[in-house]
């Protein structure tokens, strides 16, 4: 028995060995190719104000702050870009070891290729909030999996990580609170009501931590909220055929928003395009001010007196964000250089990014780049994770990655595939964990839960034909 045992722990000694120098060479190939880290306009802005220490809040104040802080060590994108790395690369083994622990190489191994889906391990090598709120929920997924239930250190470093995470992006909560509750002792939801009160009291920290964070660090208020508001108005008007917006000088401003308004995102509406709508985002918040007219109150309102109009611009909406009945080629793409910038930061050429580049962007026209497939997938694994009796990290994962691809429903204004990076790679990670224990499901609760994907796959198909 001694024999057989220190047999075992030395077999799996070396696979955990060579999982992590696959880890290694992996994450190294993935820093080499994107270096010194992509930068879109978004990062530009970011980078602009952790120089200055003056933040607003368009993009997080947080990550500003944050990068302002790695300056110290190097100037640029390379000290986020090595962050966003160490984050999701630190997830994925976390979880692997995890597995390992308990014997199984092989769920390990199955842990690890999912860091190789293409869209992600390409949104990793861009300095991106999605990036670092991905990177902070699988390290925190990775921290909770892998601490036993006495272990507080580890409990307290993934809590503090979630309440991060929680600051770099307005709709984080549904990402984080799943995670979060599973993350706090195993009796405080050991009944309905225990849950039940338990997620009220962990949303708390998860619904401040934003706003919190901005007060602390002085961001001043950039009226990005109002960026939902006028997407919405003019989805309104646009199926209502009304005019939804407080009076402006513009003539005929059904017919102009007509021609503004598209289901893929509110570009039009703001000042950086190259034909901004006359009804956008410089004449509405002052003509909101100038008659003191409360934004959110008017589009509640607006939203309550016709809802069909409302429902048929978020699901027309929601579809080209979800990339669900639509052309790939109609959509955003990856971005795979960074944009022009004031410090001439840039990728040298490589082949090596090239290569992955097109790899990922050929996955965009796969069910692996289709949110909504994966939104299915997740509701799927949804299906069979609440009626197995294990508590393993897989239902609070499936449960955060779905809740937070579904939160686009009714607050998304744009349909870049890096708002699923962690709806992609928390489900696949959910997956294959409930998967290595397939014996214990049975057939009709699986044929149950394939049927949601089954179904969606075929209609983006033949949508796509």
């Amino acid at each position: 028995m001694i024999s057989s045992t220190s047999a075992w722990r030395s077999g799996s000694a070396r696979s955990g060995i060579a999982l992590l120098l696959v880890l290694l060479a992996v994450a190294a190939v993935q820093l080499v190719a994107f270096w010194p880290g992509i930068m879109i306009w978004d990062a530009i802005r970011q980078y602009r104000q952790s120089l200055s220490g003056v933040y607003d809040d368009w993009h997080p104040p947080a990550m500003n702050w944050l990068w302002r802080q790695l300056l110290s060590i190097h100037s640029g994108p390379a000290p986020m870009l090595v962050l966003q790395a160490l984050l999701y690369w630190g997830g994925f083994a976390l979880l692997a070891a995890t597995t390992l622990r308990q014997g199984s190489r092989l769920l390990a191994a199955a842990i690890l290729s999912c860091a190789l889906l293409p869209i992600p391990f390409v949104l990793t090598g861009a300095v991106l909030k999605d990036s670092l709120m991905a990177g902070a929920l699988l390290l925190a997924s990775g921290l909770i999996a892998w601490r036993r239930e006495e272990e507080w250190p580890l409990r307290i470093a993934a809590i503090l990580l979630l309440i991060a995470a929680a600051t770099l992006r307005f709709n984080a909560v549904p990402a984080c609170l799943p995670l979060l509750v599973f993350a706090l002792p195993a009796p405080w939801r050991r009944t309905w009501r225990h849950l039940l009160l338990t997620t009220m009291i962990a949303a708390v920290p998860l619904v401040l931590a934003m706003p919190v964070a901005n007060k602390l660090l002085h961001a001043q208020h950039s009226g990005v909220e109002l960026s939902l508001v006028i997407y919405d108005l003019g989805g309104i008007g646009k199926y209502a055929g009304i005019d939804t917006f407080p009076p402006i000088d513009v003539a005929d401003p059904v017919a102009v928003n007509a021609q503004c308004y598209k289901p893929v995102s509110w570009d039009a509406y703001a000042w950086w395009g190259p034909a901004p709508c006359p009804i956008g985002f410089t004449k509405l918040q002052p003509a909101f001010a100038a008659r003191h007219i409360n934004p959110y109150v008017f589009w509640a309102k607006t939203i309550v007196a016709h809802p069909v109009a409302y429902a048929e611009h978020r699901l027309a909406h929601f579809n080209s964000n979800s990339r669900f009945l639509v052309h790939d080629a109609d959509l955003p793409t990856l971005s795979l250089q960074t944009d022009p910038n004031p410090w001439n930061f840039a990728l040298a050429p490589s082949p090596l990014r090239d290569a992955l580049g097109a790899i990922a962007i050929w996955s965009g026209h796969t069910p692996l780049g289709w949110p909504i497939c994966w939104l299915a997938l997740g509701l799927g694994v949804l299906i069979i994770a609440l009626g197995q009796p294990g508590k393993t990290i897989a239902l609070p994962m499936a449960l955060s990655a779905w809740a937070y691809g579904m939160s686009y429903l009714p607050l998304s204004v744009a349909s870049e595939v890096r708002y699923h990076f962690w709806t992609m790679s928390g489900i696949a990670l959910a997956t294959v964990i409930l998967l290595a224990d397939a014996r214990t499901i049975s057939r009709r609760r699986l044929a149950l839960a394939i049927l949601p994907l089954l179904v969606v796959v075929i209609l983006c198909v033949t949508a796509r034909i």
